[in-house]
Parts: C-alpha cells; sequence; structure tokens
C-alpha cells in the first residue's frame, strides 16, 4: 500500500526544489544532498528520493556517475525550435489566464508588476522578478501540466527570459500583458505573449 504520508511530503519537497531551480538559488550542475534537503526541509530522507525521482522524470534532476543528483544542466537545443515551443505555451498560458484570473490573481499581478516596473535598471533582483511576475500568469491557466511544461522550457534556456529587449520595451509589453488579463481578453493576451517571446527572442 502506497504511504500518502510520504507521497504528500515528497510532493512538497518536489516543488520547494522546482520553485529553487526556477529561481536560479540552484543552478545547473549543483549536487543535490539528499541528507542536506531533508534538513532543509525538515523531512526524513524517504521522501527527498521521491521527489528527486520525480524531478529526474521532469528533466530537472539528472543522476551522474559518481555524483548522484544533480540539477540537470541545460543542453544545446535549437535556438529556432526552443523559440517556437515557447511561444506556443506561453500563448496559450495567457490565452487561459485571461479567462481564469480571479480578481485576487489580477491583485497579486497588480503588485508584481509595480515591483517589476520599480526596480532600478542595475538591480540583479529584476530578472528575479520577471521570473516571478511570468509564472504568476501562467498560473493563473489553472493548468499545473502547462505550468509542468513552462517550467521545463524556461529550465533549459541559454539566456535568462527578457536578456534580448530593452528595458522599456519589456516593461511596455509587461503593461500590455496586464491590461489585457485586467479586460479578460484572451486574443489580447495571446497576442501579447507571442510578441513578448518573438521580440526577446530576435532582439
Amino acid at each position: 500500500m502506497m504511504n500518502t504520508d510520504y507521497s504528500s511530503k515528497s510532493d512538497i519537497v518536489a516543488r520547494g526544489i522546482r520553485e529553487l531551480i526556477r529561481s536560479g538559488d540552484l543552478m545547473p550542475g549543483s549536487v543535490l544532498r539528499q541528507r542536506e534537503l531533508a534538513d532543509r526541509f525538515r523531512v526524513s530522507p524517504t521522501p527527498v528520493r521521491e521527489a528527486l525521482r520525480q524531478l529526474e522524470t521532469e528533466g530537472l534532476v539528472t543522476n551522474e556517475l559518481h555524483r548522484g543528483a544533480t540539477v540537470a544542466r541545460a543542453v544545446d537545443t535549437d535556438l529556432e525550435e526552443n523559440r517556437l515551443i515557447r511561444a506556443r505555451l506561453e500563448t496559450l498560458a495567457a490565452d487561459l489566464a485571461a479567462t481564469r484570473a480571479t480578481d485576487e490573481d489580477l491583485q497579486q499581478l497588480s503588485a508584481l508588476l509595480d515591483d517589476l516596473l520599480g526596480c532600478p535598471p542595475d538591480d540583479d533582483s529584476w530578472s528575479a522578478l520577471d521570473r516571478r511576475f511570468h509564472f504568476a500568469v501562467y498560473e493563473c491557466a489553472r493548468s499545473p501540466m502547462l505550468l509542468s511544461l513552462l517550467n521545463l522550457v524556461w529550465h533549459s534556456l541559454q539566456r535568462p527570459v527578457g536578456a534580448g529587449m530593452s528595458r522599456s520595451r519589456s516593461d511596455a509589453q509587461h503593461r500590455d500583458m496586464f491590461e489585457a488579463l485586467m479586460r479578460h481578453d484572451a486574443d489580447a493576451a495571446a497576442q501579447c505573449a507571442l510578441r513578448h517571446v518573438m521580440d526577446n527572442s530576435t532582439a
């Protein structure tokens, strides 16, 4: 019989590690020591092992000879293919988010947008704020599978999202996205997402 206690704990640990990878706190190639993770999340080693196996199936963790579990390194991928995948997934996420976002979601997005727009151009925290804003939009889509796929895509990027465009253009596009979501305009939100991906990829 499956131990639901360990199952739920492993899910919590997996979410925690996934967020550390997504935020950049755990970089590609970082060794994931089970004892340290168990201490960090205040669990026994068993749910940590389960979480690492789960993340391995998602492509976020690899098991390397003599090193054990590590954060998966970004592989060389065709940039055009990466761009097309991002465009499809992010357009779908924005479309769904526009129809499913709640008033509470929009308030959270508004606060995140204020933080993002108010961040000084030379502040190292801008990239993390940008990521938080994008994933807050994706979470509004209410699709765990889509969110997982976007996680994988962002993890595979060779450079930070937003690195291919000017700060002023990025800010303007973030505003446009938020306004489309406020209007619950799925078509406009999808177009904003598509333009953001294409501009970032070609600039």
